[in-house]
């Protein structure tokens, strides 16, 4: 087991350019599988998650090859199996979209049940309702048995939540579906964009995206194609959550803003200031955090919710980066009942924050933190540990370390371009 030895109270100064974006990775993944042709992905993040997912693929049969730094050629001109593997299959949540391809293509799918990060219920019951109202047939047990013997056809389609994977997923097997297929409630987050332009670049006819209704004619067959996936804007507000929380001075490259309102806004509300220069993103050094109030001097919230709302990923650092602005906060986690339980790390720092409930922290800054040996026990809460260990005094172990892996490229020798002292160590 690895784990980082931070030593904090050092300033991040310089530049940094964000990966690809790490879900947006995960689905086109399993859009590979749509076509005999070559696919080749560039800006492919070099993560946990997305190597797993090719394994995947590799043990289902499709070749690949490395043609450079983050760019992989994929074909799948020949899938051994109709099952994904049980073991690596649940260790990340993305292997949920390869249902859908896999439907489509090929008539059936074995899926274990997927894993990923442990922030409470992930239902997959809207992924169901969407493949079987493309008329796939599923059994639920241990492995959800899926098959479409007579081929999926288009239907107008009602999803019961805004789910990014089910989207995705029913977006790739309605490509090859007979037929209209219309998705409603559909999500339009980045990454899901990005999944829309690569299979309609791979010849399907895919009207609304961006929008919350997606219009898709399925065609007999799809060819290859090249794909770049954009920036990660996860990546892009941990990276400022970094500069806000240790005061830094920090110019995010290529950061693709246009993805980034939401973003700033809220961090704005915590008093931050960051300047949009063309498609990079500055963070001024020498800002005074503080919390904006709202009307009358009301306690102000920050609340996650469906694109173009806050992403709930980034809740996390949106939470430690409060703890060093003057002023009270609520930080309402809607959507998963633990992702808030790694608080009580940065209550033993110091943080002065009261847990209300499984979906609800008060935060009331600035509070000095001091460094202390922890454990990462998810992606995001691993990174918002890292921003707390980087402004906080002293040196801090965070340990679990490959949950971080899994969600972000070489990140310490990264945030040591940056001036961090950051090591890894097993």
């Amino acid at each position: 087991m690895a784990r980082f030895i931070i030593e904090g109270g050092q300033p991040l100064k310089g530049t940094i350019t964000p990966a690809g974006n790490k879900n947006e990775a995960l689905a086109v993944l399993g859009a590979t599988l749509l076509t005999d042709e070559e696919v080749v992905l560039s800006n492919l993040p070099d993560i946990g998650d997305v190597n797993t997912i090719m394994e995947v693929l590799r043990r289902l049969g499709v070749e690949t090859r490395n043609l450079g730094p983050n760019e992989v050629a994929f074909r799948a001109r020949s899938v051994k199996q109709p099952s994904l593997d049980k073991e690596l299959a649940r260790r990340v949540r993305g292997s949920v979209t390869l249902a859908g391809p896999m439907l489509a293509r090929f008539g059936e799918v074995c899926l274990p049940q997927p894993g990923g990060d442990k922030i409470g219920r992930r239902r997959v019951d809207t992924h169901l309702l969407a493949l079987s109202s493309l008329g796939a047939k599923i059994e639920v047990g241990d492995f959800y048995t899926m098959r479409a013997d007579q081929g999926l056809r288009g239907q107008d389609i009602l999803l019961d939540e805004t789910s990014v994977t089910a989207t995705e997923s029913a977006v790739m097997a309605a490509a090859l579906a007979k037929g209209r297929t219309v998705i409603r409630n559909a999500a339009s987050e980045p990454h899901v964009q990005g999944v829309c332009r690569m299979v309609a670049s791979m010849g399907a006819h895919i009207e609304g995206i961006g929008s919350n209704t997606l219009v898709i004619e399925g065609v007999d067959k799809l060819h290859g194609t090249r794909h770049r996936i954009g920036p990660d804007h996860i990546e892009v507000g941990s990276f400022i959550g970094m500069a806000a929380a240790t005061n830094g001075e920090v110019l995010i490259k290529d950061a693709g803003p246009e993805n980034l309102r939401m973003i700033l806004l809220v961090f704005g509300r915590l008093g931050l200031r960051a300047e949009v220069r063309g498609q990079d993103v500055f963070i001024p050094p020498g800002q005074q955090l503080e919390v904006i109030e709202d009307a009358h001097g009301a306690i102000p919230k920050i609340d996650d919710a469906p694109w173009p709302g806050f992403p709930a990923d980034l809740t996390s650092i949106a939470l430690v980066v409060a703890t060093q602005a003057r002023g009270t906060v609520l930080i309402f986690e809607k959507m998963f009942e633990s992702r808030l339980f790694f608080v009580d790390r940065l209550i033993g720092m110091g943080a002065k924050l009261v847990l209300c409930d499984p979906h609800r922290v008060v935060v009331v800054g600035p509070s000095r933190l001091h460094g202390r040996d922890m454990v990462s026990p998810d992606i995001r809460a691993g990174i918002a540990l890292v921003i707390a260990a980087l402004c906080a005094e002293g040196k801090s172990a965070i340990q679990n370390i490959e949950q971080i892996d899994r969600g972000y490229e070489r990140i310490e020798q990264r945030l040591r371009a940056l001036g961090a002292s950051i090591e890894r160590a097993e």
